[in-house]
């Protein structure tokens, strides 16, 4: 079964940090792109960064460029997204999906993220 499990949100206040996690298992990524995507309330889903799973070039959302980076741990097969300096507009849950040929073919499940002002 293919799997990507979010984890690491939580309530955190302007300007501090979290670390998301996305595990994934079921199956080899080296030729998808992980991204991560964010849905506040209300709002429509938004991307947040991708990157292969391989390597290479990455790409940030310019409202959280410098802010966000995606890492990948390849020996434990997850992806990180480390986020510093919150701003409450961060707030949102936020997914990680794989995408291989323009689909999305995988999505995880979302872990919340609050920022507080």
């Amino acid at each position: 079964q293919v799997q990507l499990v979010e984890s690491g949100g939580g309530l955190v206040q302007a300007g501090g940090s979290l670390r998301l996690s996305c595990a994934a298992s079921g199956r080899t990524f080296s030729s998808y792109i992980i991204n991560w995507f964010r849905q506040a309330p209300g709002k429509e889903r938004e991307f947040v960064t991708a990157s292969k799973w391989s390597g290479g070039t990455t790409y940030y959302a310019e409202s959280v460029k410098g802010r966000f980076t995606i890492s990948r741990d390849n020996t434990k097969n997850i992806v990180y997204l480390q986020m510093n300096s919150l701003k409450p507009e961060d707030t949102a849950v936020y997914y990680c999906a794989a995408a291989q040929r323009g689909h999305y073919e995988y999505w995880g499940q979302g872990t919340q993220v609050t920022v507080s002002s």
